[in-house]
């Protein structure tokens, strides 16, 4: 089964200034309602374990391997519950040029495994409010430092 949620967030700032704040791994546990926190610094094709909470209070250590660090464009990793095939995602934060010294951030992912129709109602729920506090958060931080 698969299961696909997507939040987008339109920031005021140019695509520099919004990446700078997305590729610091190191400074998500001073603003991040969600990703907690970076263990390692990330490496496309390396793993490196990362402490998620939702909102509700639910966290989670996982340890992603990052697909792609695109600077100015793109972010994306992908992780699993335990063994591939139970409950995996593949996470996305994606760019985008929005004119008038504005960035669109699109932030999604991409869930299967057996476990999916079972979870339904905690991705459309928990995490899907998850991303739009991160999204927001963001926004604020990035829009603070112009």
């Amino acid at each position: 089964m698969k299961e696909q949620i997507e939040s987008q967030i339109l920031i005021n700032a140019q695509i520099e200034a919004v990446w700078a704040v997305l590729s610091d791994f190191k400074a998500y546990p001073e603003w991040s309602p969600t990703i907690a926190e970076f263990f390692g610094n990330p490496e496309v094709g390396k793993r490196t374990k990362v402490l998620l909470g939702q909102p509700g209070g639910t966290s989670m250590k996982m340890n992603h391997v990052f697909l792609k660090i695109e600077p100015n464009k793109e972010l994306r990793w992908r992780g699993s519950l335990m063994i591939n095939g139970i409950f995996d995602g593949e996470h996305y934060f994606i760019l985008q040029n929005a004119g008038n010294n504005q960035t669109l951030l699109i932030q999604g992912e991409k869930f299967s495994g057996i476990l999916v129709p079972f979870l339904k109602k905690m991705i459309h729920g928990n995490t899907k409010k998850g991303f739009e506090l991160f999204n927001a958060a963001i926004k604020e931080r990035v829009e603070a430092r112009l």
